[in-house]
């Protein structure tokens, strides 16, 4: 049964970085129903996506410190409980307002999950393997967010509440696999976890790589949306189609671009997808033509895996102690791009679309080249 069970929980690891995603994302093809039911306007309903990225983002300041203080294995398996519960309430709210409420638990117990799986990562593989882990580890992300709304217009053709029972399901199966036993060996955690040995120069820059790959590339989707309704006048169907092959490219390219860290290094792997991703926007934003423009979303999304398992890597695999409370500033960072893009970019696409994507590319060519410049590390004596 012992046997048997260790390979559940590394199965367990990698699928736990599905839920986030999937969380997050599952209300964006049901939000006209959520209005509908709850009495209040799409707009309104959309709230409960930045509700839930909002506050996710906010907790991972530090959620990875306090886990590594608290025990790794026993936080997870709290957090997977606390969401399970807090998505059955969500199932349940009677008003928007309980609804949106349940959303940010939802992202609070979620931002005690997805730095503390990636550090639990780094501790049970090889260092010479971590790209290729942390690959597969985006893969399972980028399957999560590229499923989710095909998952939440199922459920909303009967109910959208039925969504938050898949998610409380998902959960408590997680939180009853729990994490394996030789994640409890980690070297780093000989000393009390602190806040300030996550929250260095070298860390913060990463993070900042991280906010521009997601916040100026992987988080432009509802731009693209703009785009394609206005310019090529595609149905939401058809929008949807043409966003999801963004997603689909990152499920395709994770473990390969893991593999490839694995030999030239996270560094030189971020900086090649920077820049790639800065010219894939401009195109995005800009060509007249329907299929090149997929074509480009589609690279776009090969890019942004460049980034975000580079970061990942780069945060993981270099010096210093806390890697839970430093990988977790850094998705804290990325999610803060994720949530605050909508909100800096959709006024100036009103003012003037193209720029809308020019400011996002010359963001990305420009800053993320400059935070990923070799410095010196400072001296530990």
């Amino acid at each position: 049964m012992r046997d048997l069970r260790e390979p559940l929980q590394r199965t367990a690891l990698y699928a736990g970085g599905f839920l986030g995603p999937f969380g997050g994302s599952v209300v964006v093809s049901m939000l006209p129903e959520i209005g509908a039911d709850t009495g209040v306007s799409t707009g309104t309903a959309a709230t409960t996506v930045t509700a839930y990225l909002g506050v996710f983002a906010a907790a991972m300041l530090f959620s990875g410190t306090l886990g590594a203080r608290w025990g790794r294995v026993r936080t997870v398996r709290t957090a997977y409980l606390v969401y399970a519960a807090v998505s059955i309430a969500a199932a349940l709210a009677p008003t928007f307002s309980v609804l949106i409420g349940t959303r940010m638990l939802q992202g609070a117990a979620n931002a005690f999950t997805t730095p503390l799986l990636l550090a639990a990562l780094a501790v049970i593989t090889p260092k010479d393997r971590l790209g290729r882990a942390l690959g597969l580890f985006g893969a399972m992300q980028a399957a999560g967010q590229t499923v989710a709304p095909l998952i939440g217009g199922l459920a909303a053709e009967v109910s959208w509440r039925w969504a938050f029972v898949v998610l409380a399901g998902a959960a408590l199966l997680l939180a009853l696999a729990g994490l394996p036993e030789s994640v409890r060996d980690d070297p780093s955690g000989t000393t009390r976890a602190r806040l300030r040995d996550a929250l260095t120069p070298r860390v913060l820059r990463i993070g900042l790589v991280a906010l521009l790959g997601w916040g100026a590339l992987g988080g432009l989707g509802f731009l693209l949306a703009f785009r394609v309704e206005d310019d090529f006048g595609l149905s939401p169907s058809e929008r949807g189609v043409v966003l999801t092959v963004f997603g689909l490219a990152g499920i395709l390219s994770s473990r390969p671009v893991g593999m490839l860290i694995d030999r030239v290094g996270a560094r030189a792997i971020v900086l090649i997808g920077a820049v790639s991703g800065a010219a894939l926007v401009v195109v995005v934003g800009t060509v007249p033509w329907l299929v090149v423009l997929g074509v480009a979303w589609f690279v776009a999304g090969i890019a942004s895996q460049f980034i975000l398992v580079g970061v990942n890597a780069a945060v993981l695999g270099g010096p210093g102690g806390n890697r839970g409370g430093a990988v977790s500033v850094v998705q804290a960072f990325r999610f803060g791009g994720a949530a605050f893009s909508p909100l800096l970019l959709t006024p100036v696409y009103g003012a003037d679309p193209i720029l809308a994507f020019l400011l996002p590319a010359a963001l990305l060519g420009v800053l993320v080249p400059l935070a990923m410049t070799r410095r010196p590390e400072p001296s530990s004596g």
